[in-house]
């Protein structure tokens, strides 16, 4: 059973007709019954076609948070543009890999076959995957926990159950797999294991927890701090992991080809001889490609000072310019951009690279996660560092959040999950060992006023700061009902005290020129920006001639109803009983 997923991608056998797109379809195996279910090995090939409903790594999850309130990015998702969702543009209303997993479940369950609690668990923890996917996506689904027969039309034409009842069914899937998956975990960090279900339950019952605490028009809020404890039960049965320490642990986590197993609990392998890549260094890096994403200077804000305090506190902050902005910071902020002394491979030379406004439009440039190298990884789409899922650092976050809400937060507690994150960035300071007493008033704005109190807060600024690029930051907004900061927060950049050329790495060559009107002609910078006027797929001044530098991708708009996908109208025209979901 050691195989990584990466061989199990490229050598899985395809299992025809187990694979199907339309529910109303039977499965029709091709492959001997007794060949797949009567033996360990047979179970085995089979539970390896789960793996597929994992994030794929080329474009995985490190792309899902350009749809967020902390990213700048090219242009504007169909989510978020006006009058561009909508029943005929929505998708994802698909049902083959539940089909896969509930058709396994239902002959594994007649094996006799010794080891077959194993794979059930497998194929449960894998439908819990599948159906936590679909209640954030369409709220209300139907729970299917059988294959269906082409003639049950009652199951096929039925309404949509109720998504509280189905996030129960998830959650006991999830016990499930946690109880029979043989394996505590394994050192390759590539297959399911219970360490890895419980990962995934913290991260599911955190979700379920606040959206029941936040989203209070389905007046759930009195059963929202079940989950929030099951989160602190199942992530202290985690055991095991530490976070990898050093002066540049951090951004060596998502560099390594083989995952790091003190701290990864679950990630994808990729692999050039397989032809398995991921494009992280070329979304950040080309000018042309993808949707160039930078962060933003809202978000750049709440990264701490390196005593621990918030930079925010200093009353020049709004006014700082880059080169300065960035000195004395939580270390993961030289980790995560380009700053100071930040140097690639050009044709095989080390050469100074300090922030490409060409290629970032805030001017905080992505590092995290991308190779040093130009060649072959900016061009042609070739990153093979580990595609992480899951670490141990979410766990202690999730932890943290849960305890928080809760109230239940002791100085310990916070040492040992937030103040052992700042420790490994290298802040010091009290807020290692204290939790906080006082609310910092950026972060409550940062929230609009959605949280006041300080301990809850300062979990959230180190959530969003120790897992950016991660992808959790739009189910975070969700699940906390802050919708409106997926249109309404600014992507805004670096501080510009007037037009001119900057030097942004201080080493005496200046970088960037911004200008108004017509481009100077003895400037001597790499980069030109224009900020002179307004306008889609412009940037220009927050106060016309000095400011900060404001990205315009386009028109953002935020609805409620947005929190939910429409039901694609192709598929109610199947079973007008699916309903639709209100305002749609």
């Amino acid at each position: 059973m050691k195989k990584n997923i990466r061989h199990i991608f490229a050598s899985m056998l395809v299992l025809t007709g187990f694979l199907s797109c339309d529910m109303e379809e039977l499965p029709q195996a091709t492959a001997s019954r007794v060949a797949i279910f009567e033996s360990a090995s047979g179970l085995e090939l089979y539970s390896n076609s789960f793996y597929e409903i994992l994030p794929t790594p080329y474009d995985g999850v490190f792309a899902i948070d350009d749809n967020s309130d902390l990213v700048a990015r090219n242009g504007v998702d169909t989510r978020f543009m006006p009058n561009a969702l909508s029943p005929t543009t929505s998708g994802g209303w698909s049902w083959g890999n539940l089909r896969n997993i509930n058709y396994f479940i239902e002959n594994a369950e007649e094996s006799t076959v010794p080891t077959k609690d194993h794979y059930l668990g497998l194929a449960r923890f894998f439908r819990a995957y599948f159906y936590f996917d679909k209640v954030k996506r369409f709220g209300d689904v139907p729970w299917i926990d059988r294959t269906i027969d082409v003639d049950d039309e009652e199951t096929l034409y039925a309404p949509r159950d109720d998504r509280f009842e189905v996030m129960e069914h998830v959650l006991e899937d999830l016990n499930y797999a946690i109880s029979h998956i043989s394996d505590k975990s394994e050192p390759t960090r590539t297959l399911i294991t219970r360490d890895v279900a419980r990962a995934f339950k913290t991260r599911v019952c955190l979700y379920e927890a606040s959206f029941r605490k936040y989203h209070t028009s389905y007046g759930k809020e009195g059963t929202a701090n079940k989950w929030f404890e099951e989160v602190v039960k199942t992530a202290d049965e985690i055991q095991g992991y530490t976070l990898v320490e050093g002066p540049s642990a951090y951004r060596n986590l998502f560099l390594q080809k083989i995952p790091n197993s003190n701290e990864v609990i679950l990630a994808v392998t990729l692999d050039a001889d397989l032809q398995v890549f991921s494009s992280r260094n070329r979304r950040v890096i080309s000018p042309t490609y993808g949707n160039r994403p930078s962060l933003t200077r809202r978000f750049i804000n709440t990264y701490l000072n390196i005593d621990g305090t918030p930079f925010t506190s200093n009353p020049n902050y709004k006014t700082t310019p880059f080169a300065e902005e960035v000195k004395n910071r939580d270390g993961r902020l030289q980790q995560t951009i380009r700053m100071g002394n930040y140097r690639r491979t050009e044709n095989g030379v080390p050469v100074i690279a300090p922030p490409n406004l060409d290629q970032a439009y805030t001017g905080y440039q992505i590092i995290k996660g991308c190779y040093d190298e130009r060649f072959p990884y900016d061009d042609e789409s070739r990153n093979e560092n580990a595609h992480i899922i899951f670490r141990y650092a979410e766990i202690l976050l999730n932890k943290a959040e849960a305890l928080a809400e809760l109230g239940t937060m002791t100085d310990t507690q916070w040492a040992s999950t937030i103040g052992a994150l700042r420790a490994r960035a290298g802040i010091t300071g009290p807020s290692l060992t204290q939790k906080p007493v006082t609310a910092d008033p950026y972060m409550v704005n940062f929230y609009n006023n959605r949280f006041t109190d300080p301990v809850l807060l300062e979990v959230l600024r180190e959530r969003a700061v120790e897992m950016i690029t991660e992808g959790l930051r739009p189910d975070d907004l969700s699940r906390w009902r802050l919708g409106e900061l997926f249109a309404e927060a600014p992507m805004n950049g670096m501080y510009v005290p007037a037009p001119g050329e900057y030097d942004l790495n201080e080493d005496g060559v200046m970088d960037v020129c911004f200008y108004i009107g017509k481009r100077p002609a003895n400037a001597t910078a790499s980069i030109f920006v224009d900020v002179t006027s307004e306008g889609v797929g412009r940037r220009v001044l927050s106060e016309g001639d000095s400011g900060e530098v404001i990205w315009n991708p386009g028109q953002r708009e935020w609805l409620d109803k947005k929190y939910l996908y429409p039901i694609p109208e192709a598929d109610r025209l199947k079973n007008p009983n699916l309903g639709q979901n209100p305002g749609w």
